[in-house]
């Protein structure tokens, strides 16, 4: 097999899937709506979707429209629209569904959703997003009861939730090693908004919380309703990094070849147009080294990368021109999206069908 390749070992992949819906399911009451971002694969989506039968969660309208073209009748499109085409696209697909979420974070966003639904005659079901410390989109817990007031006032709108992501980090943004107790905050205050929305009036159906990382931590509140997590699938060496699996419960990987070698240097032939680089190697509260995990070689580090070659500084380790090696990529969602086609390890190619699908 040509490299570089991504590779899958769908032994671990399904043991990953099995593992969190057990958990979730452990815990009665909650939904598991798994983020297809990670594999972009509509084959897995409808997999997990037989698993958990509570719907996926897509990044993007034109990966939700693949999903929906194989099968998937519940979409949560965690991401806002406010251009026109797009909300008249998204209202044609949630049409063809069971169910269609929309995304709001802003009253402008509000109102362009509100006017795309009643010119369609139609009720477009959506969900708040709340920013609880990533201060990416989302409304500040501040200024969320006010804006929700406002929101719940304008037609072809129908509100029934609040959902938050962020990740390993504390309300203040800061990156947190220790992922359960910031699955415990972000929990307690997505509850605590509902608590204060119901004060209001506002009755709130759903609280969408939850990454891989912080799985555990939400789940521990059973007031949520719905988590979201990922990259669990096919984890990756930032999980690795968080303490959240293992090596062992990684399933994709890119396998490369070493090409050139000068001295304590290794070159392979996977660069930045096989490896995300999207996270960084970093030092500090979670210590991320080099850009990826080199299987069976603990001491290499993969330094640093152009488009087609990346560096490994072997210290010490022996590795020959012509060897194959793998790597567990950092971020294994934007890493996927690199790739046409993976590979099951039996040989079994599969179609990354959402790759580039970004709009």
């Amino acid at each position: 097999m040509k490299t570089p390749v991504l590779l899958v070992d769908k032994k671990i992949m399904l043991k990953n899937l099995t593992a969190m819906q057990k958990k979730v399911d452990e815990k009665g009451g909650i939904s598991l709506r798994p983020h297809i971002k990670t594999h972009k694969t509509p084959e897995l989506a409808i997999r997990q979707n037989e698993l958990g039968k509570s719907g996926i969660t897509c990044a993007k309208l034109s990966e939700a429209e693949v999903m929906i073209a194989h099968g998937i009748r519940d979409v949560f499109l965690a991401y806002p629209l406010v251009d026109p085409e797009k909300i008249r696209q998204a209202l044609g697909l949630a049409k063809r569904i069971d169910r269609f979420i929309f995304s709001i974070d802003t009253y402008d966003g509000a109102v362009r959703l509100s006017e795309g639904a009643s010119e369609s005659g139609v009720i477009a079901e959506a969900r708040v997003e709340i920013d609880t410390g990533l201060f990416r989109s989302g409304l500040s817990m501040e200024e969320a009861v006010e804006n929700m007031l406002l929101f719940h006032q304008l037609q072809g709108l129908k509100i029934t939730g609040i959902y938050t992501y962020r990740g390993s980090k504390d309300r203040y943004g800061n990156v947190v090693k220790n992922a359960f107790e910031a699955g415990v905050e972000e929990a307690e205050l997505m509850v605590e908004l509902a608590e204060k929305l119901a004060d209001k009036g506002l009755v709130i159906e759903d609280i969408s919380v939850g990454s891989t990382p912080t799985l555990e931590g939400v789940l521990s509140d059973t007031r949520i309703t719905e988590v979201r997590p990922g990259t669990y699938i096919f984890n990756d060496a930032m999980q690795v990094a968080y303490g959240v699996c293992s090596q062992d419960d990684c399933a994709a990987v890119v396998r490369v070849t070493v090409v050139s070698r000068h001295g304590d240097r290794a070159v392979i032939d996977g660069g930045s147009k096989s490896f995300a680089t999207d996270v960084q190697p970093t030092r500090g509260e979670v210590s991320i080294i080099g850009f990826g995990i080199v299987k069976n070689h603990p001491t290499i580090v993969f330094e640093r990368m152009n488009e087609e070659h990346g560096v490994l500084i072997l210290n010490g380790e022996q590795v020959a021109v012509g060897e194959e090696l793998e790597i567990i990529p950092n971020h294994i969602c934007s890493t996927v999206n690199l790739y046409d086609h993976y590979y099951f390890r039996d040989g079994t190619e599969v179609s990354v069908s959402a790759r580039g699908k970004i709009q």
